[in-house]
């Protein structure tokens, strides 16, 4: 007999509250020998956390998930929402998390998470309950062609049959272990015929379960030639994009941050911090001179973690590449910058420490001479910042000092991390992105799932067409209580006018800035939430002030900016900066 806790969150329009319900109860598992397998085999290759949408063709393996005390599971209804919240606590855990949907159009609302999982190195494990083969394309209800269906965008696809079968076994085997190798989403497509909901007191399958082994090899003796070519030059630049925290040794960045041949560049979300590094790249390199330009093309490009948000680095090495590019990841490298020379397929903290044997220290002024620009940046946009008045930027400089130190920051994709990139970040402080495709669809979803793995006081700062888009993601029983959503609403997609080619024109704002006159306030009330709202400096700092403090249940802050002004005072920072 097995003693689990059902935990039920209840919702009123004043307040959200848990009631811990403490069940015994005889294990259950479905009749269906393929369910059993497959609930087993997870189990058994430690899958904990299992993400449930409601369904008819998934309940077998919804019976055997959610009564079994080795799972947590989660239940969430929205698909796509399910699958974000899911890739959201794969990125927090670093291990696998299931998804489990029903058949039909069901596994398609996965695909947005799965391509971001894929190009994030996230591992998703998708598991799709299908009709039997005979019944698709004959005209039966909530079928379509569901083999394969994810095929582009996941590391390994499993399509099993009907019968549990050693076959099935070893696809279900290797389709977890490419997650954890690969690094990626997988796709286990399970065909069930009715009678769908019959169970039994024990397993009547003895499944094989093959064991995986993530090995870091490196033959150091091939960085000889490499060492030379570097001590050779003088502009060596280190460009580091999504980084996990923590995950690359310091030592390794401190001995880089004082070579004085070497520059190391981060996105926000690298999550490294050194006094000499370079966290704000666009404030850096737009104002460039053609002068500028050339001293500041590197010999050297070195670049590890994965994509890349500023556009105007992209551009930058486009136009003056480096003699030599390398890139370090254990899996893939993209040539992003087109002059890719050589990618060393090992981890960044296995690397380094070897190359650092074949290298000397060669003089040079390429990092002191980059931070004098620095220096001089960060005056000029001190200053320009005391001279606008309330808009996004400076809802940015007001909001990032004022999240709680030791927490984890999530945000949304389009404007609010570009405009997070030109701001230097407490180094207490997590930052994700879903940088993978850039998507805004999932950002509130992956947020809360991410808060739900890390256990962390979390800040989700997203734009209003990103929160409104995927506004079911509130639709979740699990919100912890110190989750909290910081809404910038300036009435539309603030981004596209930023862009090359903006005319105000009923065109624009009809399909490109998708305008809008709608607030997040009944959606925080029938949700839960409590809500705050700001519209001036004066009341966005009281609120700062409130929202971190004793939370009893997840915050929303909606901040209103003016739809006309924030691009002006944006774009004409850059041209500040000369």
């Amino acid at each position: 007999m097995a003693k689990v806790i059902l935990v039920i969150k209840h919702f009123s329009f004043a307040k959200a509250s848990y009631i811990c319900i403490p069940l015994e109860f005889h294990m259950v598992y479905p009749k269906i020998p393929l369910a059993q397998s497959i609930i087993e085999i997870f189990r058994r290759k430690g899958i904990q956390h299992i993400v449930i949408s409601p369904g008819s063709r998934n309940a077998p393996l919804t019976i055997g998930f959610a009564q079994h005390p080795d799972f947590k599971c989660y239940s969430i209804a929205d698909e796509r929402s399910a699958a974000f919240f899911a890739l959201g606590l794969a990125q927090q855990l670093c291990k696998p998390v299931a998804v489990v949907c029903t058949s039909g159009s069901a596994v398609l609302n996965y695909y947005p998470a799965v391509a971001e999982a894929f190009y994030s190195q996230i591992p998703l494990v998708v598991v799709s309950a299908d009709r039997p083969s005979s019944k698709i394309d004959i005209g039966d209800g909530q079928t379509i062609r569901q083999e394969g269906v994810l095929a582009l965008h996941t590391v390994f696809n499993a399509n099993l049959t009907e019968v549990a079968s050693d076959e099935n076994d070893r696809l279900i085997n290797e389709a977890i272990n490419c997650a954890v190798d690969q690094k990626g989403p997988v796709h286990i497509n399970a065909p069930f015929e009715e009678p769908l909901y019959e169970t039994l007191a024990e397993l009547t399958v003895a499944v094989q379960v093959a064991s995986t082994a993530v090995t870091d090899f490196f033959v150091p003796e091939s960085l000889a030639e490499f060492g030379s070519i570097w001590n050779h030059s003088q502009k060596k630049l280190i460009l580091v994009g999504v980084n996990m925290p923590n995950s690359l040794d310091q030592e390794i960045v401190n001995q880089l941050a004082k070579d004085p041949s070497v520059v190391v560049m981060i996105e926000t979300t690298s999550n490294l911090h050194h006094p000499a590094i370079i966290d704000t790249i666009d404030t850096l390199i737009t104002p460039f001179t053609e002068e500028e330009n050339r001293a500041f093309q590197p010999d050297i490009l070195i670049t590890f973690g994965g994509m890349v948000v500023s556009k105007r680095i992209k551009a930058f090495l486009r136009k003056y590449p480096p003699q030599h590019h390398w890139h370090i990841d254990s899996l893939r490298a993209y040539d992003t910058f087109g002059c890719l020379s050589h990618h060393f397929k090992v981890s960044p903290n296995t690397w380094f420490p070897a190359f650092f044997q074949c290298t000397q220290t060669v003089t040079s002024n390429y990092r002191d001479y980059v931070l004098a620009i620095r220096a001089n940046r960060r005056e000029k946009t001190a200053t320009y910042l005391a001279s606008i008045p309330f808009c996004d930027f400076k809802v940015f400089e007001q909001v990032l000092p004022a999240l709680p130190r030791y927490s984890q920051l999530q945000i949304s994709n389009s404007s609010a991390i570009r405009y997070a990139q030109l701001f230097s970040i407490d180094s207490t402080i997590e930052v994700f992105c879903n940088r993978g495709t850039s998507g805004i669809d999932g950002s509130t979803s992956t947020a809360i799932g991410a808060a739900v793995g890390s256990n962390k006081q979390t800040t989700l700062i997203t734009g209003d067409i990103s929160f409104l888009y995927d506004s079911n993601a509130l639709w979740n029983a699990y919100i912890p209580q110190n989750f909290t959503i910081i809404l910038l609403n300036n009435g539309g997609g603030g981004i596209f006018r930023i862009l090359p080619g903006h005319q105000e024109t009923p065109i624009f704002t009809t399909f490109f800035e998708t305008a809008h006159c709608f607030t997040a306030q009944h959606l925080a009330a029938m949700y839960g939430f409590e809500y705050f709202t700001a519209s001036t400096q004066s009341t966005l700092a009281d609120a700062l002030s409130e929202i971190f403090k004793n939370a009893q249940r997840p915050r929303l802050l909606e901040i209103f900016t003016p739809t006309l002004e924030n691009d002006r005072h944006l774009l004409t920072f850059f041209k500040s900066l000369v």
